[in-house]
């Protein structure tokens, strides 16, 4: 306790948050503009006719044409953010307009969604606005700068706990002993050049196996580490230089890329501060003073919780049983970073009360995208056979039964069929309880 107590009173400065802040509302904000740009809006959020929502998030839909407006909102908070303009509100909104835009249709859910929602909620709750921003400029009762050394440090744990259970994931026989997905997703990048041509050997996809679940595990420490901090961090340029170079996941590996510097010394960022407001010398701080947070005890509170939740939420999938890769319950929202290739389809078949079979054809209601992450994910299938009971419905065709013919392929295996064809799934609605309705996979996948 008494190390606790000798850890939490420790202070640090502020250049490290301020820049941190500067940097992620900036390439948010070039994200939101660059997905704008190129019409995903319309294509993603509007022109679809169904969209797969979270459960117990149904009630966030996509706003029609106003959703350009939740964008608008969205860019320009991450652009106040950035300058710390009315942070607390700016803040706030960056927070609830992405994450509202992240549940707006699991089709298009990625890990690193999360990872800014996330860090978009810690902003709201420390001082990053007290130094180089608009705020401070404003209002120079509020220049700060020394704060509590914990703010930094929260920002240093969320990003190694991503990291680092990024690794565990990896930690299984697919990935390792037999390379896979890289095996399968490597060779197509063979036109890239200089590299290219090294993706068609397979000892390849096992060195970037290896070397990845090795990078993850290991990352954080030698970030944290000063002796280590600069190789570690040339490995993270080369690392989602890769990334970004060999798989479509747009502004991710910009946005870790930088976010590594927050372990870097006070004196680094105070360096780049000093360079970048070089002819802006107003925004600095013009006395030191030291940030004492009003309700420290209920702020260290939140950040302890939500740590706890965050250590603890990714393990979630060990109370269902069955193949994690397979059944995908406890999948989402743990760090599970790209690990398998899994291809399907879906046939459903609607059954009238007088035995009249209809054929579905996906595409006249979802998006090729949107039928492919249905195929071969439970939840999604019963949620889309949930809507095709409305739209028969509605149509006076009432007490309709829902069967699917549904076969998945994982990691390059046979494909296999995925849900019983002989389950009516009206006969189910959505829940946290296991879909015993999901073949066995008859196969174990070694790892965490």
């Amino acid at each position: 306790m008494m190390a606790i107590k000798r850890y939490l009173n420790k202070n640090s400065s502020i250049a490290p948050l301020a820049f941190f802040r500067i940097c992620f509302g900036l390439l948010l904000f070039i994200s939101i503009c660059r997905f704008w740009s190129r019409g995903w809006i319309e294509s993603l959020y509007i022109d679809p006719k169904f969209h797969f929502t979270f459960y117990g998030f149904d009630f966030i839909q996509p706003l029609g044409n106003y959703s350009y407006i939740l964008f608008l909102i969205c860019a320009l908070s991450a652009l106040m953010v950035a300058l710390g303009m009315y942070f607390r509100i700016s803040s706030s909104l960056l927070f609830l307009s992405f994450t509202y835009i992240e549940l707006m249709d699991k089709t298009y859910y990625l890990n690193h969604y999360y990872f800014i929602s996330l860090i978009s909620f810690l902003l709201i709750f420390t001082p990053a606005n007290r130094a180089y921003s608009i705020d401070s400029l404003r209002n120079k009762s509020i220049q700060t700068t020394q704060i509590p050394r914990w703010y930094i440090d929260a920002f240093k744990l969320m990003l190694g706990i991503l990291y680092f259970y990024a690794g565990l994931a990896k930690v299984n026989s697919d990935w390792l002993l037999n390379a896979m997905p890289l095996k399968i997703w490597l060779p197509a990048k063979n036109d890239l050049p200089i590299i290219g041509p090294l993706f068609n050997f397979e000892i390849t996809a096992y060195i970037f196996s290896w070397l990845g679940c090795v990078y993850d595990l290991s990352i954080p420490f030698l970030l944290l580490n000063k002796r280590t901090r600069p190789f570690a961090y040339i490995a993270v340029v080369v690392f989602h230089l890769l990334t970004g170079l060999l798989f479509p996941i747009g502004m991710f590996p910009a946005i870790m890329t930088v976010a590594a510097l927050v372990f870097f010394s006070e004196n680094f960022h105070h360096k780049i501060l000093d360079f970048i407001f070089k002819k802006l010398p107003q925004f600095k701080p013009e006395f030191n003073s030291l940030y004492i947070p009003k309700n420290r005890r209920i702020t260290l509170w939140m950040f302890a919780c939500f740590f706890i939740i965050q250590l603890a939420f990714p393990f979630r999938y060990l109370a269902y049983p069955g193949e994690l890769f397979w059944t995908e319950e406890g999948y989402r929202f743990s760090w599970r970073v790209m690990l398998m290739e899994k291809a399907g389809y879906a046939q459903f078949k609607v059954k009238d009360s007088s035995g009249h079979i209809t054929v579905i054809d996906n595409r006249e209601f979802l998006t090729p995208q949107q039928e492919k992450m249905m195929a071969t994910q439970a939840d999604m299938i019963l949620q889309f056979a949930h809507y095709l009971k409305q739209q028969f419905e509605q149509k006076g065709n009432s007490q309709v039964e829902i069967y699917v013919d549904s076969y998945v392929s994982l990691n390059g295996r046979l494909g296999k069929t995925f849900v019983k064809p002989d389950f009516d799934l009206t006969k189910v609605d959505e829940s946290f309880q296991h879909k015993n309705w999901i073949q066995p996979f008859n196969e174990d996948i070694k790892g965490f």
